[in-house]
């Protein structure tokens, strides 16, 4: 009998009784919980799971357009832009461990697919046309303040509802992916902007 998507990755058959299509509802809200003796309450627990899968998805979607940089970039710089994007590739990999399993730890379902990662990703869409090293530093450095922001909003979410491990966790990433856009970023930056204007206006 052929099978129909449900909207977080599941698969459900016309004869499904399990409720293949409202379990994967409830992980995806972090609200179907594996049972841990962690002490933190589960109403906490969801909120950091559902927060944490969806910064999870962020890291995937950065870590495929890293090495999409990798892969593409080209001229005069090639050779340094090419290897310092391999590194942000595999610091990330890192990252994106280090959420999945927190994820994991508070009883909830690390949902780290191609296609989950697709549909709930806040970044920027990658162009698949760049090649020089000037549109891909432009580019990546783009998606990587994205989601150091991102990040940070979840880090003040989650001190909001008293979970400090999984706050210390995402200052980590955002500590790691602020320093990497620095690394980028610095490539096309050639003179510091005045902030009086700025002063002025206070």
């Amino acid at each position: 009998m052929a099978s129909k998507k449900q909207g977080n990755g599941a698969r459900q058959s016309n004869s499904d009784t399990r409720g293949a299509g409202r379990l994967a509802q409830q992980a995806a809200e972090g609200t179907l919980l594996y049972e841990t003796k962690n002490p933190l309450p589960g109403e906490t627990r969801a909120r950091a799971i559902e927060l944490l899968n969806h910064r999870l998805a962020d890291c995937i979607d950065l870590q495929s357009q890293t090495k999409q940089a990798h892969w593409n970039v080209k001229g005069p710089h090639f050779i340094g832009l090419h290897e310092l994007f391999d590194q942000i590739y595999e610091a990330t990999e890192e990252y994106v461990d280090l959420i999945a399993e927190r994820v994991v730890q508070l009883g909830g379902i690390a949902e780290g697919t191609v296609r989950v990662c697709a549909e709930r990703s806040t970044l920027t869409e990658y162009p698949l046309v760049l090649s020089s090293g000037e549109e891909h530093v432009a580019a990546l450095s783009d998606v990587l303040a994205q989601f150091s922001g991102k990040a940070r909003e979840a880090i003040e979410e989650l001190e909001d509802i008293g979970d400090p491990d999984s706050m210390d966790i995402l200052t980590d990433v955002s500590r790691g992916v602020d320093k990497w856009l620095w690394f980028v970023e610095a490539h096309e930056q050639t003179r510091p902007a005045s902030t009086e204007s700025a002063r002025s206006q206070r």
